[in-house]
């Protein structure tokens, strides 16, 4: 039993060394690694939406929510620049998905006012708690919630990691929140080369 489990996971660290890409991402590569966007979540139009329904444009992913004091805003504004460093004609080639965990205070409504204010390349998406772990999950990320204030008032923590899928929803990249802008810039492109 133990010597199968142990072949197992020599097997699976083999397979995860070959995993990759040839490409020079600034960010880590997660070809092969990640599995491909998958989800279904509602849209900041409050329209059910798919990954599916984005297919055929390169796409990052970032969990967060609106009141998010520091990192949220901050790393939006980075990916903003990042994309205003593209030619003209290629900043619209994009698309930023912001999945607030915060489904409780951010209604389509306010994420589409937030989003707004970062670029027409930004998209609200929420969902309920189970559409919103499975997703976390399937990330290997998490988030959780903080005991409510007196006033009801609750911080929400999360990771500050943005995924970097290609045309056809494979994962490609795993960009930093504090990578520079220009290392941001480039990893855009290459993903939008793919």
């Amino acid at each position: 039993m133990i010597l199968r489990f142990l072949a197992a996971a020599l097997c699976a660290l083999l397979l995860a060394g070959c995993a990759g890409s040839d490409i020079d991402w600034a960010g880590t590569d997660i070809t092969g690694i990640m599995p491909d966007l998958s989800f279904e979540l509602t849209s900041q139009k409050d329209e059910a939406v798919t990954a599916d329904d984005l297919t055929g444009e390169p796409l990052l992913l970032f969990f967060g929510w609106i009141q998010c004091p520091d990192i949220c805003p901050g790393t939006l504004q980075a990916i903003h620049q990042a994309i205003a460093a593209l030619p003209e004609d290629q900043q619209d080639e994009l698309r930023v998905l912001f999945v607030s965990v915060d489904p409780q205070r951010d209604t389509p409504e306010k994420l589409a006012d937030y989003t707004g204010f970062f670029g027409p390349q930004f998209i609200g998406m929420t969902g309920t708690e189970s559409q919103l772990r499975d997703l976390a999950k399937r990330y290997r990320t998490t988030y959780g919630y903080g005991d409510p204030d007196e006033n009801g008032y609750y911080a929400v923590s999360h990771s500050a990691a943005i995924y970097g899928f290609d045309r056809e929803g494979q994962a490609r990249v795993l960009i930093k929140n504090n990578q520079p802008t220009d290392q941001m810039t480039a990893d855009i492109r290459r993903l939008l080369a793919l």
